[in-house]
């Protein structure tokens, strides 16, 4: 299973980790070219403005519009998942407008009020998931078949898919669990 990491900014080489040790063939993805005979493709979490600009200077837009129209999986981790959003009130930023989600950044504040908590995600099993949220962004509305995965304990959410589309507002690259990462992979596979 070949899945690209996109290695324009960010936390790309803690995906890269995660995938490699469960398993997976994972390759940085700077070019078009290199999206080519992907399974899947993940939008690491960073500044989502810089990746965005990145994304547009080195032609990955439309790619990447198409591996998701072509029935491609993504797997968007915070700044992924306001990429992978259509609607970022109060932003210029372009998303890339695959998922119908409202996404407001940096929803909890500066870096200072970043934070840790266990979350319930039913899709993982049981045991509680150590998420990690750094300038998080959260998901205000989500429309259509957008399926919920996540909440703090507040009814926020924090987690969500959309067919072979999957985004977390945080960052579960950089824990020792790789559950959330087995959950993309088995969406890669068809097996969930």
């Amino acid at each position: 299973m070949r899945i690209g990491v996109l290695a324009a900014q960010g936390a790309f080489i803690e995906h890269i980790t995660v995938l490699r040790k469960l398993g997976a063939e994972a390759l940085p993805v700077r070019l078009p070219r290199e999206l080519c005979g992907l399974d899947g493709l993940i939008l690491p979490g960073g500044e989502s403005t810089t990746i965005s600009k990145l994304m547009r200077d080195y032609n990955l837009v439309s790619e990447i519009k198409n591996l998701a129209e072509n029935g491609n999986p993504i797997f968007g981790t915070c700044a992924g998942m306001i990429l992978l959003a259509n609607e970022i009130p109060g932003s210029t930023l372009q998303p890339l407008g695959l998922m119908k989600l409202r996404v407001k950044r940096n929803a909890f504040g500066r870096q200072r009020e970043s934070f840790e908590t266990d979350l319930s995600i039913p899709v993982l099993g049981e045991k509680p998931f150590h998420a990690v949220f750094i300038r998080a962004p959260l998901i205000e509305q989500s429309n259509g078949n957008v399926e919920v995965l996540a909440r703090l304990d507040d009814g926020t959410i924090v987690a969500a898919r959309q067919g072979k589309l999957l985004v977390s507002a945080f960052h579960p690259e950089l824990t020792d669990d790789p559950r959330f990462h087995q959950y993309f992979l088995d969406i890669v596979a068809g097996n969930s």
